[in-house]
């Protein structure tokens, strides 16, 4: 299994779109940090037939050491969600899910 880098998607956009390889890592450096920023807003970004991507605040709560047993407070945080679009399960599964634009 292999992971998909920023480079391999700005060689991508510089492959199918036709800009060049500099205005394809800056379109995709746009692209990424508007995502960042609408996310560190607190705003969900959704991706049509991809999914949506939403942060969710957590509460204080009490975890436990499994090495030691000890109690240990965990402080409320913000943490990122994301929830694959019905087409993406789809396309990960093997099966043909048509693109309808209604996320949920």
């Amino acid at each position: 299994m292999s992971t998909v880098t920023r480079a391999q998607l700005a060689e991508t956009i510089y492959a199918q779109v036709g800009l060049s390889r500099n205005e394809s890592a800056d379109l995709l450096e746009s692209v990424l940090e508007r995502i960042s920023t609408a996310l560190e807003a607190g705003e969900s970004v959704k991706i049509s037939g991809f999914g949506t991507f939403s942060v969710r605040q957590k509460g204080r709560r009490i975890g436990r050491n499994p090495k030691t047993g000890v109690e240990v407070p965990i402080l409320p945080r913000r943490v990122l969600v994301f929830r694959p679009s019905q087409v993406l399960k789809g396309t990960v599964n093997g099966e043909v899910v048509e693109d309808d634009g209604a996320d949920s």
